[in-house]
C-alpha cells in the first residue's frame, strides 16, 4: 500500500515538474523595454523628483526652527593631542560653524 502510494506520489511530481518547469515557447510573452523604459521616464524620475522636493522643503523647515544651545565646556569633549592635518588644525574636515563649536566655544561668540 505505501509502495502505491510513493509511486503515485512521484508520478505526481513529474507531471508537475514537467510543466512548471518547462521553458516557456518561442514567440511568447516578452518583457517590453519600451514598456519599462516608459515606466522609468513617467513614474520612477518624478516620484524621485518629488521626493527630492518634499526632503528639501521638510529639512528646510527644521533648519529655520533651529536653535543652538548653549556652549559648555565639558572636559571630555573636543580634545585635540595634535592639530588637523588641513586649514588651521582646529577646524574637523567637515567643519559646520553653525553646529560645531571648537573647544574655546561659538565661533561667532569668540570674535
Amino acid at each position: 500500500m505505501l509502495s502505491k502510494l510513493a509511486r503515485l506520489n512521484q508520478s505526481t511530481f513529474r507531471v508537475y515538474a514537467r510543466r512548471a518547469l518547462s521553458t516557456a515557447e518561442s514567440g511568447g510573452h516578452h518583457a517590453n523595454p519600451e514598456f519599462w523604459r516608459k515606466v522609468f521616464l513617467y513614474v520612477s524620475v518624478p516620484a524621485l523628483i518629488l521626493s527630492g522636493i518634499n526632503t528639501f522643503l521638510m529639512e528646510m523647515e527644521h533648519y529655520n526652527h533651529y536653535h543652538r544651545p548653549e556652549f559648555v565646556p565639558y572636559e571630555y569633549l573636543r580634545l585635540r593631542t595634535k592639530r588637523f592635518p588641513w586649514g588651521d588644525g582646529n577646524h574637523s574636515l567637515f567643519h559646520n560653524p553653525r553646529t560645531n563649536p571648537l573647544p574655546e566655544g561659538w565661533e561667532d561668540e569668540l570674535d
